[in-house]
């Protein structure tokens, strides 16, 4: 496998035709796909009427075993994870995708730069879908990969028309644009470090700023030749670039910015200013326990094991702090999970090589995951690109009842239509009100956590007494950070939407299988699905759902049961999972370890796990139903099976019944468990 990926070039023709390749459709329909891939040529005019993929996730470009490769491989096994099935082996490359057309959401979810290399290597130069997330349409920028929302540029294509690159930039701001024109971030920092070309100037007058705004104009690199930072205000819109305060990468992702970072800058390249770098051995540390037969004979095994060789070398080159496996299984913590604890400050901008970068966010950052190009890139420059986002404030009002969490206020937040129809892509969730205030740091990392999920860039919350508490019991909070616990938006700051919620009346939720914004209330999913829904795997943990208020929730169900002589229902299979060594010596201090095991709970180290199908946890089945705390149910993201989200309450309380159920529902009898028929979603 070839460590180097191949440089983005400027675009010379300065236009792109179809030429000998052809526009692939992607469709909900089976046949239609299949039809195309084997080879039949399908116009617009043809498939008109004939609905497109919705929600097409980097999970399903790439799925997580592909990510073991970071070269022209990656363009073999494009989409081989989509929800269809049966796509296999260069199946895209055959069908000579010039441009591939989908519907709504493309690239939701994580932040892998695998997925659009992996549709470039495939043969791809145009992106043409309904809206472009925002993480996956950046990275689509940073390597030379055209995307559009305008649909009209595929008839366009098809009549055999040479479309200027320039028509691409539409819409872009400035610093994007120039990428696009320079064909990729790379060639854009060359031309940028040589003089060539220079971000405009941000000449934004004072004006009321939210909180986002004020950490972003604080961070402003106002002067590169000298350093200066700052500009008095910034606006929506406004392209800029900012200093990174925190920079950290993973084990899927340290080696492909690595190789990018060589190839820009050479072989004896050193990342700068390394005491705010880090890097996380979180995310294969199991997968050799759960990794496939069919996989293990494609070497995919060493292919993994390869990355952890890598990062460790480029770490200790480099003088990176490193984040690594423990003796007993698993790492040290999840990379989240760590830079809450040891690492993010209020007022600081946080980035990493994973989309959930944005659970800092509870800390009062402007936290946010970006791909192998960005981090390559921020390791010598650190600073980072960023476009001002827009901010939605949600105001959240009332009291919890004990059978809800912040899980459930994040379902009910994510099924809000404005989300749920892709209106918040690249937007901010700023969570505020009476409810936020009450809730400890866990819980407002749950929220900030998830907003990604939403298509949101990341979200946020403004530090309070919680703030200071929390961090001072970890022995971090200083008289510098004072000044934060005044800093808020400024009343008349503006707003792209609002939503606001009282929680008094919430009840659970669970979001069905496919997207994490499939929230409904618990009770009306039996009523949908004619009964409760049977359950084979329960799993608490990953950086969602394995905090130190989690295992509160999971042992309080869980105590219950034991109480009442009971044990995880027969036939079904309960996981829990730490969110860092800090969190399991919580636990066992707690004494939630023997209630844990007494329960008939798998106790599983911290890791990222079944959450991206790498460790214990994952269904093996298409028939199994599992009923999840992690953050989102893409399809195949945890296996085959079906996934429903839920709150640590719902996944403990289903371990016990055998379904899907809620809290103070949860029978305390043996012939309550599976005690009546019961359909399986998946069937």
């Amino acid at each position: 496998m070839s460590s180097t990926p191949a440089r983005s070039q400027k675009l010379s023709s300065g236009s792109v035709s179809l030429g000998d390749g052809r526009v692939l459709f992607l469709t909900a329909d089976t046949d239609t796909l299949r039809r195309q891939l084997d080879g039949e040529v399908l116009t617009s005019a043809q498939v008109q009427g004939i609905p497109l993929l919705d929600n097409i996730s980097t999970d399903e470009i790439t799925p997580g075993w592909v990510c073991f490769f970071y070269d022209e491989t990656l363009g073999r096994y494009v989409y081989a994870g989509l929800r269809h099935g049966g796509i296999e082996k260069d199946d895209f490359v055959k069908a000579r995708p010039t441009v591939v057309v989908s519907g709504i959401s493309k690239g939701c979810g994580s932040s892998r730069e695998t997925a659009p290399y992996a549709e470039k290597w495939a043969g791809a130069k145009v992106i043409v879908a309904k809206n472009i997330e925002k993480i996956y349409g950046q990275n689509c920028q940073n390597i030379g990969l055209l995307t559009t929302t305008d649909f009209g540029v595929v008839e366009r294509l098809e009549r055999g028309e040479a479309i200027p690159v320039e028509e691409f930039t539409r819409g872009l701001d400035a610093i994007g644009a120039d990428i696009v024109r320079h064909g990729g971030l790379f060639p854009y920092n060359r031309a940028r470090l040589a003089g060539e070309v220079a971000p405009p100037p941000v000449t934004t007058a004072a004006r009321p700023m939210n909180l986002v705004e004020k950490i972003i104009a604080r961070k402003a690199v106002a002067d590169a030749a000298t350093g200066r930072l700052g500009v008095p205000a910034v606006a929506p819109g406004d392209s800029l670039f900012c200093r990174a305060d925190v920079r950290f990468t993973h084990d899927y992702v340290t080696p492909m910015a690595a190789a990018l970072f060589k190839e820009f800058l050479g072989d004896k390249a050193r990342v700068r200013d390394t005491e705010s770098v880090y890097a996380f051995r979180d995310h294969l540390t199991f997968i050799g326990k759960v990794m496939s037969k069919k996989h293990r004979e494609m070497g995919l095994l060493e292919h993994a094991n390869a990355l952890r060789t890598t990062q460790e070398a480029f770490c200790k080159e480099q003088g990176i702090r490193l984040y690594d496996e423990v003796a007993a299984g698993g790492s040290e913590a999840i990379c989240h999970n760590a830079v809450l604890e040891d690492i993010a400050l209020p007022g600081q901008l946080v980035i990493g090589s994973d989309s959930h970068t944005c659970t800092a966010g509870a800390l009062a950052t402007f936290a946010f995951g970006v791909g192998a190009t960005d981090i390559a890139n921020a390791w010598y420059t650190r600073d980072i690109r960023v476009v001002v986002p827009e901010v939605i404030r949600v105001e959240l009002t009332g009291t919890l009842s004990e059978s809800v969490s912040a899980k459930d206020v994040m379902l009910k937040i994510l099924a809000d239509p404005y989300i749920k129809a892709g209106k918040a892509i690249g937007q901010v969730l700023e969570f505020t009100g009476s409810a936020v205030t009450a809730m400890n740091m866990d819980e407002r990392a749950t929220l900030t956590n998830m907003a990604v999920e939403g298509a949101a860039t990341t979200g946020i919350i403004a530090a309070d007494a919680v703030t200071k508490a929390y961090l001072e019991g970890l022995g971090r909070w200083d008289s510098a950070l004072d000044e934060w616990l005044e800093i808020r938006s400024d009343r008349a700051a503006e707003y792209a939407h609002r939503i606001a919620i009282n929680l008094d009346s919430l009840r659970p939720m669970v979001a069905l299988p496919g997207d994490p914004r499939n929230g409904v209330f618990l009770d009306e999913l039996e009523t949908e699905k004619s009964g409760p829904i049977a359950v084979d795997i329960a799993y608490g943990g990953s950086c969602t759902g394995g905090k130190m208020t989690d295992m509160d929730l999971y042992a309080s169900v869980l105590r219950r049961a034991v109480d009442a002589g009971l044990k995880v229902a027969d036939g079904v299979h309960l996981y829990i999972q730490f969110g860092s060594q800090l969190i399991k010596k919580y636990a066992e201090d707690k004494g939630y370890i023997a209630t844990f095991e007494a329960a008939g709970a798998e106790l599983v180290n911290p890791s990222c796990g079944a959450c991206i199908r790498a460790g214990p946890g994952v269904s093996d089945d298409p028939s199994q139903v599992t009923v999840s705390a992690i953050n989102r149910n893409f399809p195949g993201r945890s296996g085959p099976g079906s996934v429903y989200l839920a709150s640590p309450l719902v996944v403990a309380a289903s371990a016990i019944a055998g379904y899907i159920v809620e809290p103070d529902r949860m029978p305390l009898t043996k012939e309550g468990q599976r005690h009546r028929p019961l359909k399986s979603a998946a069937a």
